[in-house]
């Protein structure tokens, strides 16, 4: 369904349940680390009161990875969004029990916010870790990586600036794949395969012996999830592009 702004969702907003702490949490802390939606240019800066290394988190999830990463680099400057509630709250609980202080919310739609809030040039990078896959074929059109979507996070970027992708889907990560490199402003940190092979790997669904997807990065930590999936012998992939 198109939002009132013309885009289609990536998402479906579900209730979900609270516990007792998340809604504790989402009280006492959404009011101070909080960025509210805006149709004007943000500074962030101003923000985070320093300059520093930006990034963008779209879909922080529960805020597991989110918060290790921001732990793990106080010298950056994050921010996540997420539209579930349960998952800001259980975040807003993460900041304040490890004092991030370097970790900002936004509670909105990621098309909006980008387009809106976040001038061009700012961001040092911007991780999408495990969307929604929207697997069934009818659904694909709803899926966050898009040519318009992330020719509009390319222009966010400054020079150099990277977008890290994630994906257990391995439909969705060559659909990630090809976007990503019919994107002109961007380029693969590792080597691209030649657009034939990558058509025939998307007809095929298979990645077999198909190059441009990257290890993953340290910085990006392994979930419960992730860890499971592996076990079972679930694929993952990860996608690191980089603005020329």
């Amino acid at each position: 369904m198109a939002g009132r702004h013309g885009h289609i969702k990536s998402y479906v907003r579900r209730a979900g349940r609270m516990s007792e702490a998340q809604q504790r949490y989402l009280d006492e802390m959404l009011p101070k680390i909080g960025v509210p939606y805006q149709n004007t240019p943000l500074d962030l800066n101003a923000v985070f009161g320093r300059a520093a290394p930006k990034i963008l988190e779209i879909g922080c999830g529960m805020g597991e990875t989110t918060a290790k990463i921001a732990a793990a680099h106080p010298e950056n400057d994050y921010f996540g969004l997420e539209v579930h509630v349960p998952g800001v709250g259980a975040l807003c609980k993460l900041i304040a029990e490890n004092a991030l202080g370097n970790l900002r919310i936004g509670q909105h739609d990621a098309v909006e916010v980008v387009r809106d809030m976040l001038p061009e040039n700012t961001l040092a990078g911007i991780h999408i870790f495990f969307p929604d896959p929207w697997h069934k074929t009818r659904h694909k059109k709803r899926r966050l990586v898009q040519p318009p979507f992330i020719a509009l996070l390319a222009s966010r970027l400054q020079s150099g600036g990277y977008i890290h992708c994630a994906t257990d889907w391995e439909n969705y990560a060559l659909q990630m794949l090809d976007v990503l490199s019919g994107e002109s402003s961007l380029e693969n940190s590792v080597a691209n395969p030649p657009p034939e092979a990558l058509q025939q790997a998307l007809e095929a669904d298979s990645t077999a012996h198909l190059a441009g997807f990257a290890p993953r990065p340290a910085y990006r930590p392994l979930t419960k999830f992730e860890n499971r999936g592996l076990r079972l012998g679930h694929g993952v992939w990860d996608l690191v592009f980089r603005k020329l």
